[in-house]
């Protein structure tokens, strides 16, 4: 594999979560490095099949390259799609899969957007400020800082990074435009280019950059897209994997799996029994302070599993 994009994290608890069925049919949304598609693929038989998403045309790639050199029947058993999660129905009916026996998504940004300065999703870096996945279109961060209404742009910050401050940040911004690159960016925050600050400061500027982020590839949007589709394709018995990183999309995720609906409503039958279409299995796993140690990025991680009922 061409490059490192990212170490799974809790890689056998997700594993274990998912109870695979050697013959079963699995989908894996976030491909990134593969790791955790890899363990799936492990635990399948010449009659279960893998299909992998990634909206990143380099993650899809470097799987490419790895499975020519492996052997031809992991390529028979292994799909890969270039495409957002969110059209993970349209995806399916074009392969012909009516039902699927378990789905992993984990939500984390892979290792390679946060270490590489072109991608402009870290602040430690001075580069182009993009963040998108999918760098064959929609708006770069860029074109967000420099054309959006303070309104605007004060609400996403306010929504996607929790920031009380969000409309004075939001004035910093529009009075530095243009604004080109990461460091830019962190200036006009700041009023440094230094990596070097406050602590509170610097959890201030991460969430602008989370926020950012969120707005760029609609993450959010995404999520409730994935989970509804999940939920019509899951097969009873089949079950949803989902590794969360930050409290807002880990409330969606909470929600629709106690409730079965976005809104999280919870319905009850004539006698108060709740009516859901999941079983919750795991309700909030976290890593392990040995996982942390090894891969400190996990420490945010958290991990929910349920079954179709």
């Amino acid at each position: 594999m061409a490059a490192v994009y990212h170490i799974p994290a809790m890689l056998e608890e997700t594993i274990a979560g998912l109870a695979i069925r050697p013959g079963g049919v699995y989908v894996d949304v976030t491909l990134g490095g593969g790791g955790h598609s890899r363990a799936i693929l492990e635990r399948l038989n010449s009659e279960g099949h893998l299909y992998s998403l990634d909206q990143d045309s380099e993650a899809i790639s470097n799987q490419q390259s790895a499975i020519s050199g492996q052997r031809s029947e992991d390529g028979a058993r292994w799909t890969l799609v270039h495409g957002n999660f969110r059209y993970l129905a349209n995806f399916m009916d074009y392969y012909g899969v009516e039902q699927i026996d378990g789905l992993l998504a984990d939500l984390g940004v892979s290792f390679h957007h946060f270490d590489e300065a072109e991608r402009g999703f870290s602040f430690r870096f001075d580069g182009p400020l993009d963040m998108r996945m999918n760098q064959h279109g929609g708006r770069t961060a860029a074109e967000i800082v420099n054309t959006y209404a303070q309104d605007a742009l004060a609400h996403a910050l306010y929504l996607y990074g929790e920031l009380k401050n969000a409309k004075q940040l939001a004035s910093k911004i529009i009075a530095a435009r243009p604004i080109a690159t990461t460091w830019d960016l962190l200036e006009a925050l700041t009023g440094s280019r230094s990596l070097e600050m406050d602590p509170r400061k610097k959890k201030e500027v991460t969430c602008v950059f989370q926020a950012l982020r969120i707005e760029v590839n609609d993450e959010l949007g995404a999520l409730r897209e994935l989970l509804v589709a999940a939920k019509e394709l899951l097969r009873p018995g089949g079950r949803i994997a989902i590794l969360t990183y930050h409290s807002l999309e880990d409330r969606i995720v909470k929600n629709f799996l106690r409730s079965g609906n976005l809104d999280g409503t919870i319905e009850k039958d004539f006698y108060g029994n709740i009516l859901t279409p999941f079983k919750l299995i795991e309700k909030g796993l976290t890593a392990s302070d040995e996982e942390v140690a090894i891969n400190p990025r996990a420490r945010s991680a958290k991990l929910r599993v349920a079954e179709k009922v």
